[in-house]
C-alpha cells in the first residue's frame, strides 16, 4: 500500500479511529493487524518474511539475556545476525553474488553462467532486517532488556508507517512508545498532519515532476542535448531529496496521529558545508545503524590515521551495498568514504587561514558534488555514469542556445520552467529557515487567517501542479 494511494487515504482514517477507540491494552493489535494488512497489499506471501524475522529476532534476544555464559550468549546473537542476513542475502544480492562470480570465472577463461533466482524483491526487506538485528544487539550490549511479550515485539518491527522505508527507529525509542498508555493530544495529530502535507508536497509535487525529465534522459541519454544532461544531474538530487525525506515526514506524521515519535532522518542536508556534515543529516537512522553497530565496533576513530581510513571506508563500502546489489551502489558509497577521509585529513593538516570560503560557497560547492556522486547511484552500468559526468557541456561554446536547446529537449516550455523554479525556491526556503527553526511550528503561531492562508496553499499546490501519475518511492526498492 502506498502513501500516495487511495487506498491509504482509506485505510489511515480507519486505522486512527480504531486505534484511539479501543481500550490501551488491545492497541498493539490495532498497530500489528493494520501493519500487517498494510505490508500485504504489496505481496501477501512477502508477510511470512516479517513474521520469521519477528520470531528469530524475539527468540534470540530472550536466549542472549538468559544466558549467563559469554561465549554462548555471543554465539545466539550471531546465531539472529547470521540467520537475517542470510534472507536478506537471499532475496536482495543472490543474483548479484551469483553474477559477478560467473563473470570473474570467464575472465580467468572458465566457462561459467550465474544461477538466477526468479525472486522479487520484498518492499522493505532491508529496513524492517536491520530494525531486527539492531534490536538483538541492544539486547546482547545489555542497553536493552529484551522484550517478553511477542505481539508488541512484533508490532515494534512492523509499526505501518516505518515498514518499508524507514527511519529505521531504535528499540528504545520505539518500542516503550508502542507499549505506554497513549492520550491522545490535538496539538500533535494536527502538527502530523502538517507535517504529511509538507511530505507529500516534497513527493508529489518536486519529486514526481522532477521524475519525468529523470527518467527520459536516463532512457536514452545519447539523445538529449549537455544542458539537459546537467540539468538531470542536480534534479535528481532533488528528486531523491524530496522522494525519500517526504516519505520520512509522511511516516513521522502519521506515526504523530498515534501519539508515537519516529526520529527525524533528514535536516537539510543540501545546506552541508562538507560530504561529512552530509551524512550527519541524510539518511539519520541509517547513518547512525552503521556507525553505532559497524563502524564503532571496528574501531571507529580510537585507532590509528590508516586504520580509521579503513573503518570509514568499510563503513560506507557496505552502506552502498545496502543500497542495492550492483557494483555502481558500490562505488557510490566507496567515492562518499573516500571524500571523507580525504576531508577528514586535510582538517587535521590545514593551517589557519586568515580568509576561510564563504558559507554559500562551500554549500554550493558540496551540493555540486553531492548531485555528482548521484550519478553512480541512478546509472544503471558505469559507461552511463561516465557519459553523463563527462558529456554535459557538449554545445557550451554557445551557452545561450546550449540553455535553451537542452530546456528544449527536454521539453520544458516557460511556464514549466517558472513551476519548477518556484518549487525549488520554496523547498530552499524551508529548508534554510529549518537548520535553525521548526518552520511547522514557527507557522502554528501565525494568526489564524496567515496560517491558513499557507495551509491552503499547499494543498492547492498538491493538488493543482502535481502529476496525473504519481511514481512509487526510489527507497521501496531498497
Amino acid at each position: 500500500m502506498l502513501f500516495n494511494s487511495l487506498q491509504y487515504a482509506f485505510f489511515l482514517p480507519i486505522v486512527f479511529g480504531l486505534y484511539w477507540i479501543v481500550p490501551h491494552k488491545w492497541r498493539w493489535i490495532v498497530v500489528l493487524l493494520s501493519s500487517y494488512y498494510f505490508y500485504m497489499g504489496w505481496n501477501a506471501k512477502y508477510l511470512l518474511l516479517i513474521v520469521f524475522i519477528t520470531g528469530v529476532s524475539y527468540t534470540g534476544a530472550l536466549l542472549v539475556e538468559r544466558e549467563k555464559n559469554t561465549r554462548r550468549k555471543k554465539l545466539w546473537m550471531s546465531g539472529v545476525i547470521a540467520v537475517s542476513l542470510a534472507l536478506l542475502f537471499v532475496f536482495k544480492y543472490f543474483n548479484f553474488v551469483s553474477g559477478l562470480i560467473a563473470k570473474l570465472l570467464n575472465m580467468a577463461s572458465i566457462p561459467a553462467s550465474g544461477i538466477v533466482l526468479s525472486l522479487l524483491l520484498p518492499v522493505g526487506i532491508s529496513f524492517y532486517t536491520f530494525q531486527a538485528i539492531g534490536y538483538t544487539i541492544d539486547v546482547y550490549r545489555g542497553d536493552i532488556p529484551a522484550e517478553h511479550h511477542i505481539g508488541k515485539y512484533a508490532a515494534f518491527v512492523s509499526f505501518f508507517p516505518q515498514l518499508v522505508a524507514g527511519p529505521i527507529e531504535r528499540t528504545r525509542n520505539l518500542l516503550p512508545q508502542l507499549k505506554e498508555e497513549r492520550f491522545f493530544d490535538y496539538g500533535q495529530a494536527t502538527y502530523g498532519l502538517k507535517l504529511m502535507a509538507w511530505g507529500y508536497f516534497k513527493k508529489v509535487v518536486v519529486a514526481d515532476t522532477l521524475a519525468v525529465y529523470v527518467d527520459k534522459i536516463y532512457g536514452d541519454m545519447h539523445f538529449f542535448s549537455g544542458f539537459a544532461r546537467l540539468a538531470v544531474i542536480f534534479f535528481f538530487a532533488i528528486q531523491i531529496y524530496c522522494d525519500f525525506s517526504g516519505y520520512s515526514d509522511i511516516a513521522r506524521g502519521t506515526a504523530k496521529l498515534f501519539g508515537v515519535e519516529l526520529m527525524e532522518n533528514f535536516k537539510s542536508p543540501y545546506f552541508s558545508t562538507s560530504v561529512r556534515e552530509f551524512w550527519r543529516r541524510w539518511h539519520i537512522s541509517l547513518s547512525t545503524w552503521f556507525r553505532d553497530y559497524v563502524y564503532i565496533p571496528l574501531g571507529g576513530n580510537r585507532v590509528s590515521r590508516l586504520r580509521n581510513a579503513a573503518n570509514v571506508m568499510i563503513t560506507f563500502l557496505l552502506s552502498g551495498l545496502w543500497h542495492g546489489a550492483s557494483l555502481t551502489f558500490v562505488a557510490w558509497g566507496g567515492l562518499h568514504g573516500g571524500i571523507q577521509v580525504a576531508e577528514k585529513q586535510i582538517e587535521a593538516h590545514k593551517k589557519e587561514r586568515r580568509h576561510k570560503l564563504p558559507y554559500g560557497i562551500k554549500v554550493i560547492v558540496n551540493f555540486i558534488v553531492i548531485s555528482a556522486l548521484w550519478v553512480f547511484f541512478r546509472a544503471v552500468s558505469f559507461k552511463d555514469a561516465a557519459y553523463m559526468l563527462v558529456y554535459w557541456y557538449q554545445g557550451l561554446q554557445n551557452p545561450l542556445r546550449w540553455v535553451t536547446s537542452g530546456f528544449g529537449n527536454l521539453g520544458i516550455g516557460a511556464a514549466e520552467a517558472v513551476k519548477i523554479l518556484l518549487m525549488l525556491l520554496l523547498l530552499a526556503v524551508f529548508d534554510y529557515i529549518s537548520l535553525k527553526k521548526d518552520v511547522i511550528a514557527c507557522i502554528g503561531k501565525w494568526k489564524l487567517l496567515c496560517r491558513w492562508a499557507v495551509y491552503l496553499g499547499i494543498l492547492a499546490l498538491i493538488f493543482f501542479w502535481a502529476p496525473a501519475e504519481s511514481a512509487q518511492f526510489i527507497y521501496f526498492d531498497f
